[in-house]
């Protein structure tokens, strides 16, 4: 199971605006270790259904236990602690719900800017069906890999507007979308092709509301062109987080809406697609659990639904987990 939600709340106060990135100069990071259980409803599921009779077949729910190890670690150095190489799953992407390996490099500038590269090894990676409109038989997995380069902006001008930027490209290993399709011509099955690149844009503002709390609503934007038009699409969305801190407690609460548009028809289903997906995530941490220093309770849960105007594309997902966290 690919799950795509995941954990812990990132800290919550709002830094001044020239707050350090560490404390300390030298190695920092963090360790967590969670269980859970998710379920997934998807017809692009390699746990799933590996026979489906139709093309038009409604997807079968997988679900089952999860261990999830994550962690992070930074080096910080300079005069003023202003410089940092870091490896493992940021905070402030974990507590929205994105779980991603990053390898970078932070530079804090005299106005409290931050401009932090990166580069997303695993973002893209797993496993997906060689031809998922295969009926009949039992359909064959194949690898899908990609990397991401990411170019972020936090705090842009001292002030509370971030930018995330990132391109990224998606390669099936072996590609056979529609050719179990014999009515379908040679362009119609090229038009199926899922190799693809991608270019992402996001801008978000953080909104004090207390000393304690804040929101921070976010847009997004990707322009995906593959190899086959019906997998090229404009992708809009929005999101909104809630932040808020109560002595030890923590919590990051997110919803979030995405439209996206596809460029060409799908000839196995004579349309276009078009799709909605709604997500909503939750994420709690309790600091100093059982009087233990450095040593956090991390829970979180999460729930996304896909409707597409091509039901073989509607997918459902929920995950909840519970673990502990240990920061160094």
């Amino acid at each position: 199971m690919k799950a795509k939600l995941s954990l812990i709340a990132l800290s919550l106060v709002a830094l001044p605006t020239m707050a350090q990135l560490s404390e300390q100069a030298g190695f920092s990071g963090e360790v967590s270790l969670s269980a859970g259980f998710a379920s997934t409803t998807s017809n692009f599921n390699t746990d799933g259904d590996k026979t489906i009779n139709d093309v038009n077949q409604t997807a079968s729910s997988d679900s089952g236990a999860l261990v999830l190890p994550l962690g992070s670690l930074a080096y910080t150095f300079g005069t003023n602690l202003d410089k940092q190489f870091y490896v493992g799953m940021a905070r402030e992407d974990i507590a929205v719900g994105t779980l991603a390996l990053e390898l970078g490099y932070k530079q804090q500038l005299a106005s409290g800017m931050v401009i932090d590269a990166s580069f997303l090894p695993t973002v893209m990676s797993g496993e997906t069906w060689s031809d998922p409109f295969l009926t009949g038989q039992e359909r064959q997995t194949t690898d899908e890999t990609g990397n991401a380069f990411r170019l972020k902006f936090n705090n842009i001008m001292g002030s509370n507007f971030s930018l995330d930027t990132a391109y990224a490209t998606r390669d099936i290993d072996d590609e056979k979308s529609g050719v179990s399709d014999t009515s379908l011509t040679t362009a119609e099955r090229n038009a199926l092709q899922r190799d693809s690149s991608s270019i992402y844009l996001k801008g978000d503002y953080r909104l004090p509301l207390t000393r304690t709390s804040f929101l921070q609503p976010s847009l997004t934007y990707i322009k995906t062109d593959a190899d086959g038009d019906a997998n090229s699409l404009d992708s809009v969305g929005g999101e909104l987080s809630y932040f808020k801190i109560m002595n030890r407690h923590q919590f990051a609460l997110t919803a979030g809406y995405t439209n996206r548009s596809y460029d060409a028809i799908n000839a196995i289903y004579g349309k276009t697609r078009d799709e909605d997906e709604l997500s909503f995530f939750a994420a709690y941490e309790y600091q100093e659990f059982m009087g233990w220093q450095d040593w956090s309770l991390v829970s979180f849960a999460g729930y996304s639904k896909t409707d597409s105007n091509i039901d073989f594309y509607d997918e459902d997902q929920y995950l909840l987990s519970v673990g502990m966290n240990y920061q160094f």
